[in-house]
């Protein structure tokens, strides 16, 4: 590993700009990318590729995490180190939601920890919450484009194939579990939120998460079609643009007041 660079996603500070966007798939990066200006392609490594660019002259990374939170957390752990401080997923979902439907996004406003990364850093009694300012960032950007969007608690599992309960040893315990979330107005399924929202509360980070919905998990289908992901990375990047405005407002003046 080159110097000056982290192990796993192979950057160093200067490569990414302080807000990143977080797709899970390595090919979804160079279409977010497709929405910068000047992007370039600065790492790859692993489950982690990474492009740098521009919006309206704002320092915008997207890097890949791969699927589920292990590695969602030390792409987090890693890129915080080379000097971003504000994450927005940008994923695709299972609807728990009989009004939501395919096609439609989901802005999370926190996630159900049922993963077992977050449990290494902080016990299940501690909330996994996005940022506030993101999730208005991301309501903001979502409803001037006139997308249909839904804003609630999403779910965060590590083991994808637990949707299809009918052929698990659990699988009674399944059923039931995922008829609790969806009486309990979980919105949608996914898996690196929770992960995602708890070492950035910890570590003082901001994070968000935008997701498109793919797949009709109260219906027992998982994926049914890809739709929603360009909506989901024009409201992402949008967000990213009113982020900075109400960043800029809020930096110190460096003028010296008169004596």
């Amino acid at each position: 590993m080159e110097k000056g660079k982290e192990y796993h996603i192979a950057l160093g500070k200067g490569d990414v700009g302080r807000y990143v966007l977080l797709p899970g798939d390595p090919g979804r990066v160079p279409v977010i990318a497709s929405f910068f200006d000047k992007a370039q392609k600065v790492a790859q490594n692993r489950e982690y590729t990474t492009y740098t660019g521009y919006v309206d002259g704002i320092k915008i990374s997207a890097t890949s995490t791969g699927i589920g939170c292990p590695s969602t957390a030390i792409a987090v752990e890693e890129l915080a180190k080379c000097g971003a401080d504000t994450f927005i997923r940008v994923g695709t979902a299972g609807s728990l939601q009989r009004g939501v439907g395919l096609g439609d996004l989901v802005i999370s406003t926190s996630s159900v920890r049922e993963d077992g990364t977050s449990r290494q850093y902080v016990p299940l009694s501690y909330p996994a919450v996005a940022d506030l300012d993101v999730t208005i960032a991301l309501r903001e950007a979502a409803k001037k484009f006139g997308y249909r969007t839904h804003t609630g608690i999403s779910h965060t599992k590590d083991a994808f194939y637990i949707e299809d309960h009918k052929t698990l040893p659990l699988a009674k315990y399944q059923k039931e579990l995922w008829e609790v979330w969806e009486r309990a107005n979980v919105v949608a399924t996914a898996m690196e939120a929770s992960a995602l929202f708890v070492i950035s509360s910890i570590k003082k980070l901001r994070a968000g998460e935008i997701l498109a919905i793919i797949g009709l998990t109260y219906d027992d289908a998982p994926i049914v079609k890809k739709v929603g992901i360009e909506d989901a990375i024009k409201t992402a990047i949008e967000a990213v643009k009113i982020l900075d405005k109400m960043d800029s407002r809020h930096k110190p003046s460096s003028k010296k007041g008169k004596k």
